[in-house]
């Protein structure tokens, strides 16, 4: 059994898929207190549901791109199995995780999206390095950033970890803190190969807005 805060259809706000219908299962359950979280309502939240009952609720939408989400879905290591079974089922599926957490027993053909918290986030310290070495040339590292000491912070790691060599590289605002003009003006100042993204479901519903 799992603990799903909810599951609903819509797009995909974030990544390289940005724009595409998407069905998201969201996880309850986090072990991370990021300073500017916007799923506070996933942390204890939820209906238990069987792996069963998750693939059938998924099934009805008629769509073939799945995303885990949270909270931070691999607090519950039945999640791994899920993720195998949507997989098996012809899904092609997104792991949406803030890598405190192990990812090397996440399914291969998983599309893994993992964050680095910059200082802002007040959850630096739990930032799980190790996790790099099993990130794929498809998954991606997102970086939120609220300011330029996070922006300096998050250059350093891409240049540490070759970041950008190694898979996809996200960066975004952190909504309603930092100007997504500014963030962009220094990306494109220093010639970043990394790709800048906006939240796109808070812009075309309300921020608040849940299940979007």
């Amino acid at each position: 059994m799992l603990k799903v805060n909810e599951i609903y259809y819509s797009i995909q706000g974030e990544s390289s898929r940005a724009g595409l219908p998407c069905v998201f299962v969201r996880l309850t359950y986090c072990n991370l207190r990021c300073s500017y979280c916007d799923t506070e309502y996933a942390f204890y939240d939820g209906i238990d549901m069987s792996k069963e009952e998750i693939l059938e609720k998924v099934n009805e939408y008629g769509c073939k791109l799945v995303e885990l989400t949270g909270g931070e879905p691999l607090v519950q290591k039945e999640s791994l199995d899920l993720m195998k079974s949507l997989c098996d089922s012809g899904y092609e599926v997104m792991l949406e995780t803030g890598g405190s957490l192990p990812i090397d027993n996440v399914d291969k053909r998983v599309m893994i999206i993992m964050d680095l918290k910059c200082p802002s986030s007040k959850m630096e310290k739990k930032n799980r390095y190790e996790n790099i070495e099993f990130l794929k040339p498809g998954d991606e590292v997102k970086f939120v950033i609220g300011d330029r000491n996070d922006y300096e912070w998050s250059l350093n790691k891409i240049k540490e970890f070759e970041l950008d060599k190694k898979c996809g590289v996200l960066f975004s605002t952190v909504f309603g803190k930092l100007e997504p003009v500014t963030l962009l003006n220094w990306i494109l100042a220093d010639k970043l190969n990394v790709r800048f993204q906006l939240q796109m479901h808070k812009y075309i519903w309300k921020p608040e807005t849940k299940g979007v």
